[in-house]
């Protein structure tokens, strides 16, 4: 008989909240606690098509959706509160289209091509990838899968399968703009140490507008910092504590990195944003928490994950399809820090 979830939490000696949380993927939980979790349930055999415990409705008709979420060195990929409403869309994606969501943590140094065997061993439909963190060839295991994929916030050249993710060029480009015109000034970048294709494309979005606004991109200053508000503090701090040049005006390659900067310049005496102006990406809760509140360039994130399930809904009910790639739009919104 399949254990249930309140057996599964007696056995891990978690609450049947955390328990709940924890297989449902919603926040609240340790990305540790979490993982402890999901592993515990597939070891015990739970029936992840069973009725779904909050609401006591059967939330599948037409089959299983899985939801793949791959870590590879966790600096980006958290649970932050990005990727909660991330997967707050593909959860309400999948209850609109009648299907089960299954989500599945796999890790840098995983068995991948075991772990899939097993999945597709469980009747999955379809799957939805996210590959925040994926370089190309840690996708190539998926990509001789046959059965529906939806690559979600990545994309590679070489790959043919449909993905959905931000525009980051444009948003990049129209916040480093807005600094511009605000500021009047080179524009500095704050540029994630862990190189991953949002940052990178992000990047080339800050040169385009630098060049499109007649300025030479050798002369923008450029910090490499942790993509994190505690890491992005601590090196920032020993930038200036090393008496590294600074710009006027700064885009972060998100909120984290630009509210753990802000922080650094502010204890150093810097005022922002009458010395130093910060622009961030993401538009996190961070924004309105810090001081001043941080004007950073908003990604619906939950349509995002709308529209994956949605990509790949439609090709689960087509015969005949040509993979395709869908970037997300996003718009600035406009607070203090500029």
């Amino acid at each position: 008989m399949a254990i249930t979830a309140k057996e599964l939490a007696k056995l891990l000696n978690l609450s049947e909240a955390a328990i709940s949380m924890a297989l449902n993927n919603k926040p609240g939980v340790s990305t540790k606690t979490r993982k402890k979790v999901m592993e515990a349930a597939k070891q015990q055999g739970y029936d992840f098509t069973r009725i779904n415990e909050d609401n006591a409705t059967p939330v599948t008709t037409n089959g299983t959706i899985y939801f793949i979420n791959y870590r590879k060195h966790g600096a980006v990929v958290s649970d932050t509160p990005f990727f909660s409403q991330l997967s707050e869309g593909i959860d309400w994606g999948c209850k609109k289209a009648r299907y089960y969501l299954n989500v599945y943590y796999l890790y840098e140094g995983d068995d991948i091509d075991s772990h899939l065997s097993q999945i597709l061993s469980q009747g999955c439909k379809g799957i939805i990838l996210l590959g925040t963190e994926m370089k190309e060839e840690d996708f190539r295991p998926f990509s001789i899968l046959n059965i529906p994929l939806v690559l979600l916030d990545n994309y590679f050249e070489t790959i043919t399968k449909d993905c959905v993710l931000i525009n980051n060029v444009q948003g990049s480009y129209q916040a480093t703009a807005y600094l511009i015109s605000k500021c009047k000034a080179q524009p500095g970048y704050l540029h994630s140490a862990y190189p991953i294709n949002n940052f990178n494309e992000r990047a080339d979005g800050f040169y385009k507008a630098v060049r499109a606004n007649g300025m030479s991109t050798s002369k923008s200053i450029v910090h490499l910092l942790s993509p994190s508000v505690e890491g992005a503090y601590a090196d920032m701090l020993a930038l200036l504590d090393q008496k590294e040049e600074t710009a006027r005006c700064y885009f972060a390659d998100n909120d984290l990195i630009a509210a753990g900067a802000m922080k650094a310049f502010r204890e150093r005496g810097f005022r922002i944003p009458e010395d130093i102006a910060v622009i961030g990406f993401d538009n996190m809760p961070v924004c309105t928490y810090v001081e001043p509140p941080l004007t950073s360039i908003n990604v619906p994130k939950q349509y995002m994950g709308e529209m994956a399930v949605q990509r790949l809904v439609s090709i689960l009910g087509s015969k005949e399809y040509t993979p395709v790639k869908i970037e997300i739009l996003t718009n600035l919104i406009k607070r203090k820090s500029v």
